[in-house]
């Protein structure tokens, strides 16, 4: 992972240093409320509905055991014992004080971590997929070219105070797992005819009130123009944004309205003033930020006699069977396995964990995955670098945790946003509605019958549970001051990207497990040998579904 310098570290302490001076005089009234609002967003301070909300920043999902230990030592010392793994593979804490806010930051420094852009109109974290640099379908390792985005994008003067927030993903492999269409910038990594990296630039992709699969404007971009291509993508946004309605204001509204071949020109003008500046990549400025990126330390293993020895311990425990098949996935150096760590079981928030278990994970990711962890766009944490031969006591740790569910990717395995529970934006509360699915869909083997499902939960229009990319997605409304569920069908986050149609009239939190299953009776009634619930929905489209739900 990417190591701060000494340049890092003075840039950090001095934004923590400013926004305490800022703090103390909001809090003696020297600071307005407007006033400081836009200082305290760009710090990750949100204020919710019982107490504010920081977001720390992990770029890309990457992070270390020592920030992880901090992290819960934060959580014990300033908050209520445990956090929120976030959908863009960042933490929140949801209830520390305003006040202390100043001396969790200085926390976080201390071991290279912060809260700059997690919030506020700016670049947000850039993302990509969870298992980059150990997939087996990378074309190449995506790291290195999401770290050289976000040097360029922090504190980016020209981009503090854009139209709306902006987030920009990276992907690298055959099978999407960054949602790239779903991004104001997606950035597809290829290699061109001559073999060289090169990307294809998607703009106007996001959620939201608006859902929009973004278009491809700029195909076949040579690597050293990545960052200056990118900047001309925000000036010309930056520009002609509209800031008037923030309800219009993202960049998919913009490239809608123009056209995406008016707006790819427009940028293409723009890009012409800068193409060749202080921002043009060179090998150098690449290779650098390449080399902190260096492998594992791998050794050499058998990888025949480990899958051997994996089907020895098949035999001897089913359990551990079923955690192998639905967690682990594979490796591209023999021998080694990719571990996801679930944090989901029922009864609690998904993507919560506690002091106690962050501290537990980081023990785990130190004995077994030299020292670094990831975040999850699914809300969970992987152990990217497992010895194949270590993986039962693996599992009988992650057992003793509550973290080695086998459900990964089916209908208990949920993205949920924190909801009315917690936000002021919800209009419906998210966990509860979660939990109910997972209490009623208990059976792991009628789960695995039914094959991956994508549950997607928001309490609100604003999306942050990515509902309307669910196989299944649920969305709180309001009716009249009580709140209802409206329940979307065929949406699909990956390279076959999908928006979900709504199914019809809302429904009450009651009725949703009912809904559910009467959804999967359908689909389990009209299926085909090995036929997914995606592809099942494509075939048939939404009416038959609509018309058993709303029978009688």
């Amino acid at each position: 992972m990417y190591q701060y310098d000494h340049y890092d570290r003075q840039v950090i302490k001095e934004r923590v240093d400013q926004y305490r001076n800022q703090t103390q005089r909001y809090l003696a009234g020297e600071i307005s409320e407007a006033e400081f609002l836009p200082l305290r967003l760009q710090n990750g301070l949100y204020v919710q509905r019982l107490a504010p909300m920081l977001r720390v920043a992990v770029p890309y999902g990457l992070y270390n055991t020592a920030q992880m230990r901090k992290l819960a030592a934060i959580t014990r010392d300033y908050d209520k014992g445990y956090i929120h793994v976030s959908t863009r593979q960042n933490f929140q804490l949801n209830w520390p004080r305003l006040e202390d806010v100043p001396d969790i930051l200085d926390e976080l420094a201390s071991v290279d971590m912060h809260a700059v852009q997690t919030s506020g109109n700016c670049i947000r974290n850039t993302t990509t997929d969870q298992y980059a640099g150990v997939a087996v379908d990378e074309i190449e390792d995506p790291r290195p070219w999401c770290e050289l985005i976000r040097q360029w994008s922090t504190f980016h003067p020209e981009f503090a105070l854009l139209p709306r927030k902006f987030k920009i993903a990276v992907c690298a492999t055959e099978e999407d797992r960054a949602a790239f269409k779903f991004h104001d910038i997606g950035v597809e990594l290829i290699h061109n005819d001559a073999g060289e990296t090169a990307f294809n630039i998607h703009v106007g992709g996001g959620l939201g009130r608006t859902p929009v699969i973004s278009q491809l404007i700029k195909p076949n971009l040579a690597w050293p123009h990545l960052i200056t291509y990118l900047e001309a993508v925000l000036r010309v946004y930056n520009q002609l944004g509209r800031r008037d309605n923030k309800y219009k204001a993202r960049i998919k509204i913009l490239v809608k309205a123009m056209g995406a071949e008016a707006f790819a020109a427009r940028v293409e003008k723009e890009w012409q003033f800068i193409k060749d500046n202080e921002n043009t990549l060179n090998v150098e400025a690449v290779n650098r930020v390449k080399a902190f990126f260096i492998s594992h330390d791998y050794e050499s293993i058998d990888d025949q006699s480990s899958n051997a020895q994996l089907q020895s311990q098949r035999l001897e425990s089913t359990a551990f069977s079923r955690w192998l098949d639905k967690n682990v996935q594979p490796h591209k150096q023999p021998g080694y396995a990719i571990v996801n760590l679930a944090l989901k079981p029922t009864g609690i928030a998904p993507g919560d964990i506690s002091d106690f278990q962050m501290e537990a994970i980081a023990d785990l990711a130190d004995r077994f995955s030299g020292g670094l962890l990831r975040n999850t766009h699914h809300q969970n944490i992987v152990l990217a670098d497992v010895k194949k031969a270590d993986l039962f006591e693996l599992w009988q740790d992650c057992e003793s945790l509550a973290i080695a569910t086998p459900n990964l990717g089916y209908l208990s395995d949920p993205i949920c946003c924190p909801g009315g529970d917690y936000c002021a934006l919800a209009n419906a509360k998210s966990i509860p509605i979660a939990e109910a699915v997972q209490r009623q869909f208990d059976d792991l083997d009628y789960l695995y019958d039914l094959g991956p499902i994508d549950l997607n939960i928001s309490g609100c229009m604003n999306a942050c549970g990515h509902h309307h990319v669910g196989h299944i997605g649920i969305l709180g409304v309001d009716k009249k001051g009580k709140e209802f569920y409206q329940i979307s069908l065929g949406g699909n986050m990956s390279r076959e990207a999908s928006i979900g149609k709504i199914l019809g009239p809302s429904f009450s939190s009651e009725e949703i497990p009912e809904v559910i299953q009467k959804i999967l009776d359908v689909y389990v009634n009209k299926r085909t040998d090995e036929e997914l619930f995606i592809d099942t929905y494509r075939r048939l489209g939404i009416a038959p579904f609509k018309e058993y739900v709303y029978a009688g």
